[in-house]
């Protein structure tokens, strides 16, 4: 690959919407898209993976129409790739650095029109950090926006030393973070989490204490009650019941109401809570979870949307879509 400023064509290949539905029918690969332009604090980005998050269909949806960017779009939060270009006022990045990262620094507030689901993409330097050197682009590519949801919510939460988590959707991308980050970054003094019957053993894996098939058991029944609990599932009137007094409960579900004293948030993505996290990566004490089924091509990217659909994806960044590996 060469990363020469020269060699960067103007037009790339990119999937992109120009009117909301369900990903299948509204998604369309452009050949002959623009490449972004580069804004002075903005590196350009020769995407080698990309990653998928259940935002990425609900924006196509329509869900979030009020606070999103107008249309066309070309979707993709996640990114792992090779620095091209840099701006005149970037300072640490060079062409040739290997960087991942969320591009969309406020989710749901005007994300980017040119996302990471194209051959190439942008994002501001303060947004990315280096690769963990022990990942390939594609497990970095699956980390970003999943550990940032879950460092922030625990940070929210003010889960420390000591102190018990329940985490609802413990099989999912940030449930599986959520554990590990309690576990071994925040050290929690136990770690619960919910699943089905079949990802009990991930759990335990990941470093949960307790792994409870919410197929048999209701959570909120248990003799124990928790500090923290962290909701991936949007199941805030049930986590009220299951903490102690004075406990919290934080769910990252944007829509939809809470019960009191539970609170929802808002990722606000950042580079340096990535470089923070990096050396837990590169000593494997977190580590993506990638579902088996859930690594496509580029080409198969509606298809990768049909599947992260369907809710049933376990691990980090649900489904991964290659660009050029």
């Amino acid at each position: 690959m060469e990363n020469t400023a020269s060699s960067i064509p103007s037009k790339m290949k990119a999937w992109v919407y120009s009117e909301h539905g369900k990903p299948v029918d509204v998604l369309k690969l452009d050949s002959n898209y623009d490449v972004p332009q580069l804004k002075e604090d903005q590196v350009l980005i020769k995407v080698v993976a990309a990653a998928l998050n259940p935002v990425d269909f609900k924006r196509m949806l329509g869900m979030f129409i009020h606070s999103d960017s107008p249309l066309p779009s070309v979707p993709g939060y996640d990114v792992a790739g090779v620095v091209l270009k840099v701006g005149s006022q970037v300072r640490t990045l060079k062409e040739g650095d290997e960087v991942y990262g969320n591009i969309n620094e406020k989710g749901l507030d005007r994300p980017k029109r040119s996302g990471t689901l194209a051959e190439y993409t942008v994002a501001e330097e303060n947004l990315l950090a280096l690769k963990p050197k022990n990942l390939g682009f594609i497990e970095a590519a699956a980390i970003p926006l999943a550990i940032g949801t879950a460092y922030e919510g625990l940070h929210k939460t003010a889960l420390s030393a000591g102190k018990s988590i329940l985490v609802l959707g413990g099989a999912g991308g940030v449930g599986t973070m959520v554990i590990q980050l309690a576990k071994h970054v925040f050290g929690a003094s136990k770690v619960a989490a919910t699943s089905s019957s079949a990802k009990l053993e991930l759990l335990k894996s990941l470093g949960a204490d307790l792994a409870i098939d919410y197929t048999k058991e209701n959570f909120e029944d248990l003799p124990e009650k928790f500090d923290v609990i962290y909701d991936a599932v949007g199941q805030s009137e049930r986590a009220v019941k299951a903490i102690k007094e004075g406990g919290k409960v934080v769910t990252i579900e944007p829509v939809g109401e809470l019960a009191e004293p539970a609170f929802r948030f808002i990722l606000t993505s950042s580079g340096a809570m990535l470089g923070t996290l990096n050396p837990f990566l590169e000593n494997g004490k977190v580590k993506p979870v990638i579902d088996p089924r859930g690594t496509f091509a580029f080409s198969q990217t509606p298809q990768a949307f049909s599947y992260l659909e369907t809710g049933r994806v376990t691990g980090l960044r649900r489904v991964k879509p290659l660009t050029h590996v």
